[in-house]
């Protein structure tokens, strides 16, 4: 009896561990806008936490154009190996997964999407990121049935080019291999810059099923089967409480300072800082914000594509720009130090990805700025060499000074710390203030200056 009695409770402990494991937590973690080093950051602290806490599903609500392309491969990296099966829905209606978000949907473990939502524009750009959807469209067939891998060679031969296309669409496939999904339109995402609706991605077996919102897709995945780590897992959605994961101080920093253009301005206040604290030492100030802007500036540079021979041009504008203030060559200096900053401005970060560009309208005010202050520094240089010279003889004309001895024999007058023989027309008394009128020789001719 008392053995019956240890093998119903185990059971129902069993039970109650089954319904406990049932009713777990689902986190929704949130990616919108171009996708760069915070992002990366925000996915993979989420998924580490999620496994600390114990959560059964990460779901990850994605609206992205695009973005890096070392950012992304890392995100695909934690999806492939986290142990917690992630959904990435695209969400909500009217949102998109172009370029960079095509790959994280075909890395996850469920791909779904919501109603009026699309995907695809998977060609590769440049080195530093996957470019947002083109606008363009064919003027023929003909150019229809022709690749963008095609007409980039035909209008570049860059060798580059088929390098990076091809290692996107071998990518792209290897991650629709692990998942079974379509595979052929995979490649003509990557090669034609094919886009599909949801609706379509859904025929064509791209994605595994479209929800209107969490809640619905929570329910039709749940039992479902899927492959976590190489070993089916069966999801169990039914009563998963929901949490959204919201970015830590750390990441929101990480945020801000890796925009492109907050990283420039860093850059520019560390310089100037530095530069003004060298100037005039013991100001403390400029040197304490110049350090501390461009340390930021240099972690961030750490984590975003940047040409190091922008960075260098940058840093020769300046140092001309300077010379210029102190050795005025009338404007070569500055001009040319002018245009090497616009230029290493421009070419600074290294991606045509439109969210992870420095500001135009930035530079150009900037440079403006530049230009100006150069403009009054060789004005008032100009004005400075336009003057006459006033030293010696010429500087003594006009000069005050006072009377220190007045005998008949000798007349002395103290004017500019020194002491003078003088001439005067008319008498002068001792302490008398004096004006210079002439010089003859060593001797000053004076008069008395009338105090009223």
């Amino acid at each position: 009896m008392n053995k019956f009695r240890i093998v119903f409770l185990i059971l129902i402990g069993l039970l109650l561990s089954v319904q406990v494991q049932a009713g777990g937590k689902a986190w929704v973690l949130e990616i919108k806008g171009a996708i760069g080093p915070a992002t990366s950051d925000y996915l993979k602290r989420g998924l580490e936490k999620a496994r600390n806490e114990g959560v059964s599903l990460i779901v990850l609500k994605m609206d992205t154009p695009g973005g890096l392309d070392l950012a992304m491969r890392e995100m695909i990296q934690a999806i492939i190996a986290s142990p917690i099966p992630v959904v990435t829905y695209v969400a909500p209606s009217g949102a998109r997964a172009a370029s960079a978000g095509t790959y994280i949907l075909y890395a996850s473990h469920v791909a779904a999407m919501a109603p009026g939502t699309n995907l695809g524009a998977a060609t590769p750009v440049q080195i530093g990121g996957f470019g947002f959807p083109s606008d363009e469209s064919s003027d023929s067939k003909k150019d229809d049935k022709e690749t963008v891998q095609d007409k980039i060679a035909k209008s570049t031969g860059d060798t580059m080019t088929h390098k990076m296309v091809n290692d996107a669409e071998a990518y792209l496939r290897s991650l629709a291999q692990m998942h079974e999904r379509n595979q052929e339109w995979a490649a003509e995402a990557v090669r034609e810059s094919a886009s599909l609706s949801a609706v379509d991605a859904l025929e064509k077996g791209v994605i595994d099923l479209i929800a209107d919102d969490i809640a619905q897709l929570l329910k039709s995945i749940n039992l479902r089967a899927v492959k976590v780590l190489g070993q089916e897992h069966r999801l169990e959605t039914k009563d998963l409480s929901l949490q959204t994961y919201q970015p830590d101080w750390r990441n929101r920093l990480l945020s801000v300072i890796t925009n492109p253009n907050v990283a420039y301005i860093l850059m520019l206040l560390g310089i100037y800082g530095l530069f003004f604290e060298l100037y005039n030492p013991g100001s403390v100030l400029p040197g304490v914000i110049g350090g501390i802007s461009l340390l930021l500036a240099l972690f961030a540079f750490q984590v975003l594509p940047v040409n190091y021979a922008g960075i260098a041009l940058i840093l020769l504008g300046i140092a001309f720009m300077v010379g210029e203030a102190f050795a005025p060559s009338f404007g070569a200096l500055g001009m040319g130090g002018l245009f090497a900053f616009v230029i290493g401005s421009v070419i600074l970060i290294d991606t045509d990805t439109p969210d992870y560009m420095i500001s135009r309208p930035l530079i150009g005010g900037i440079s403006l700025i530049s230009l100006f202050f150069f403009i009054w520094v060789i004005g008032a240089l100009m004005k400075i060499r336009s003057r006459p010279i006033i030293s010696g003889r010429e500087e003594m004309l006009g000069s005050v000074g006072k009377c220190l001895s007045n005998d008949a024999e000798q007349l002395q007058v103290y004017v500019h710390s020194e002491t003078w023989n003088a001439q005067a027309s008319t008498p002068i008394a001792l302490e008398q203030r004096v004006k210079v009128v002439a010089i003859d020789g060593l001797t000053l001719k004076v008069e008395p200056v009338n105090v009223n």
